[in-house]
């Protein structure tokens, strides 16, 4: 597998592909009207046969997902999509809903028809304003031309679509955090269960997916559930996005079938840049444990990446050379968790802030002997015991680079200094823990 399978980014060459004309002139709410023509139960069951898998980072089963909806009790139910885009290096959802928006738009529609939703919400990154801007005006024309609003294309089915641009924290990536600040709460996770199926947003069930899942649902309805199963592996089907950043020659998107290795990625993005060699790379952001060149033939897909010791999650594929300090690239993932949690457990508080505070000592060349086995047992405290995945996620990249990379934390502390950047020391000349 070393192709493109262009569906999600197919209209991206196209300079006007946002606008209502050219979505539809592309076959765009084409799915839609085929949708209103079926049983709700029938679209949820399109989606649950075609083993489409959320695309927001846990890769859990989007039609199974629905499906835990209890049944009607006559009050509402909500779909509320995940837009808060937070992980670093993951740069998929943004571009989605700036060239494509109406795709978003269609996948929503189509999803609360489903599961009998009459008001959905996209939560969305406050700091993306374009993009704010423009969802804003996709679903004005889409209301206007009698997509959203009292009678969906005269079907009769109702709904209203809001668009909300949140204030700019990473814990509202997750969901029940999102929740909260979706009803103007200060974003922190909910102790589960109850899961948002039973009592999500305003305490009634509601589904909460990522724009990419919800923006493939369209061409699962338009093409049926064996078409997607056709493409990707047996428990990873269709296609993704994977996002290539770092030291790569041609960084960007590259859209297809899930089950695509590193090294095919790699020789589609033109390689690592000229004249250096790939050191290592992380396989879904810098949440997940990271790989090296001895895996760049594992698939990447979710069962494959996890079984091969690490996450595919948001498929954020972030590549380093062997100039990139690994203590410096981890220590300045830690600075973000560290900044980004938000304090209502311990284990992650204190736990994020004492790596912190370790690594930038041995960083500055103040390292202790001592210190390799404080960074070994601090995680130990934070995975597991933590109220939400951040804590989970955070020290991911730290454990994974002791484990590849034990020499280089060992040669920063024996040598005082930072061998791939000896005035490196300067930037935390305070540090006294």
């Amino acid at each position: 597998m070393s192709t493109l399978t262009p569906l999600l980014t197919s209209r991206w060459g196209d300079g006007r592909a946002w606008t209502l004309d050219a979505y539809r002139r592309t076959g765009g709410y084409q799915a839609l009207a085929k949708a209103l023509a079926m049983e709700p139960a029938a679209v949820l069951n399109a989606v649950k046969d075609s083993g489409l898998r959320g695309r927001g980072g846990a890769g859990f089963p989007t039609g199974v997902k629905w499906s835990f909806l209890p049944p009607s009790d006559g009050g509402p139910r909500y779909l509320v999509v995940n837009a808060d885009e937070s992980e670093p290096g993951t740069c998929k959802d943004i571009p989605l809903m700036m060239a494509d928006p109406h795709s978003l738009i269609e996948g929503v529609i189509i999803t609360s028809y489903a599961i009998g939703c009459h008001h959905a919400f996209i939560y969305l990154r406050g700091e993306v304003v374009h993009v704010y801007r423009r969802l804003l005006n996709a679903v004005s024309r889409a209301k206007a031309a009698g997509l959203l609003g009292q009678s969906v294309m005269g079907s009769g089915f109702e709904l209203e679509l809001t668009v909300h641009a949140g204030a700019g924290a990473y814990i509202c990536g997750e969901e029940t955090a999102l929740l909260d600040s979706l009803e103007g709460r200060r974003g922190q996770p909910r102790l589960k269960p109850p899961f948002p199926a039973v009592a999500g947003l305003y305490a009634r069930p509601t589904v909460v997916n990522n724009v990419e899942s919800i923006a493939s649902v369209p061409w699962i309805v338009a093409n049926g559930a064996d078409w997607w199963k056709s493409m990707g592996t047996e428990k990873s089907t269709g296609v993704a996005i994977y996002s290539l950043s770092g030291h790569v020659q041609r960084p960007g998107q590259y859209e297809t079938e899930l089950g695509i290795t590193m090294r095919e990625l790699l020789a589609l993005a033109g390689g690592v840049r000229e004249g250096h060699q790939l050191k290592f790379w992380m396989p879904g952001g810098s949440s997940t444990p990271m790989f090296t060149p001895a895996q760049l033939d594992v698939p990447l897909d979710y069962d494959s990446v996890a079984a091969a010791g690490s996450m595919l999650g948001t498929r954020a594929l972030q590549c380093f050379d062997e100039t990139v300090c690994v203590v410096r690239a981890v220590s300045r993932w830690m600075e973000f968790y560290a900044h980004e949690s938000c304090g209502k457990c311990t284990p992650c508080r204190e736990g994020t802030f004492w790596l912190r505070s370790v690594l930038r000592r041995i960083e500055a060349g103040q390292g202790r002997p001592e210190d390799m086995g404080i960074l070994q047992d601090i995680p130990n405290s934070i995975v597991g015991r933590a109220f939400c995945p951040l804590g989970d996620g955070a020290p991911s990249a730290l454990t994974s680079s002791l484990k590849f990379f034990r020499d280089e934390y060992l040669q920063h502390i024996e040598e005082g200094r930072c061998p791939f950047d000896p005035a490196a020391s300067y930037l935390f000349e305070a540090v006294t823990v």
